[in-house]
């Protein structure tokens, strides 16, 4: 592993509670106005007292890869580095130690070497699809593909057209035996306008899988769970955690999906539910 982080929020062996954050327009404003990132620091700030005083442990769960975390902490002049980063939508983990190096979590790697996934499997998925059922999904080119997952586009069509494209699609990744997301696209984060993420990763891996990992990780009822998003793929993960909270920046679509909203955007928006949250226990 050749990342080096900044160092991480303060350690400690006890771990009373769990937060788990999406990175992009939740973490990590894209615009990166002034005001933004000063909210941003003012939340790094208040989460490293939290740690210390309440024994929270810290994780990024993210869509991201590590090549595109490290360029955004940088960018943002973000301090302090989580104590997990979930990497590729879930589908990597990686406990960071306090000096801020990556270390593979062997026991998520142990559940990845277990599951049959391959690139092989979904090229004949995306190839069926496209001469059995001519749905045409569009390789992420500008992120790269990597060894758990694959990225592609599904451009709308028809409102009827698209729910069926949709169902088709994940029926056959059922059949395959290959999870599967799919939500509508943020063009905020850099995606384009009327279309979908479709991503194929391993079964048993994905933003659920790991908020339910980590609590048996680390020994946290699911009482004592917290997490963040902005987008429909943070939904599932936000129905598994105790309390889970869309921002108000949050897309429609995962609104739509999720009835608890914090009022404030970004980093407002999740000081305001950690500050309540905490100063009732």
């Amino acid at each position: 592993m050749n990342y080096k982080l900044n160092q991480s929020f303060s350690t400690s062996q006890e771990v009373n509670y769990l937060i788990f954050f999406d990175f992009d327009e939740t973490y990590f404003p894209h615009d990166c106005t002034d005001e933004l990132l000063n909210n941003l620091y003012e939340l790094e700030e208040y989460l490293n007292n939290l740690v210390h005083k309440r024994f929270v442990k810290i994780g990024w769960v993210t869509g991201s890869d590590l090549n595109q975390i490290v360029h955004k902490m940088v960018l943002a002049n973000i301090t302090y580095s989580p104590h997990f980063i979930a990497s590729n939508l879930g589908t990597e983990v990686y406990d960071v130690r306090e000096n801020g190096e990556l270390i593979m979590n062997k026991e998520w790697e142990k559940r990845l070497t277990k599951a049959d996934f391959s690139n092989v499997k979904v090229i004949e998925l995306i190839s069926e699809l496209y001469n059995v059922y001519e749905i045409k999904l569009v390789e992420q080119t500008q992120f790269g593909q990597n060894r758990y997952k694959f990225n592609y586009y599904y451009f709308e069509k028809s409102m009827t057209q698209s729910k069926y494209d949709i169902k088709i699609i994940r029926h056959l990744a059922k059949r395959y035996g290959i999870g599967i997301n799919i939500n509508r696209c943020n063009p905020k984060a850099g995606d384009p306008e009327g279309a979908f993420d479709v991503d194929f990763i391993p079964l048993n891996t994905g933003k659920k899988e790991i908020v339910k990992f980590m609590c048996e990780y680390y020994q946290v009822p699911l009482a004592n769970t917290i997490a963040f998003g902005d987008s429909g793929n943070d939904v599932e993960m936000l129905k598994t955690v105790k309390h889970g909270y869309l921002l108000g920046n949050a897309t429609e679509e995962a609104k739509g999906l999720h009835d608890k909203v914090t009022v404030s955007h970004y980093s407002s928006g999740i000081l305001e539910v950690l500050k309540k949250t905490f100063s009732n226990r």
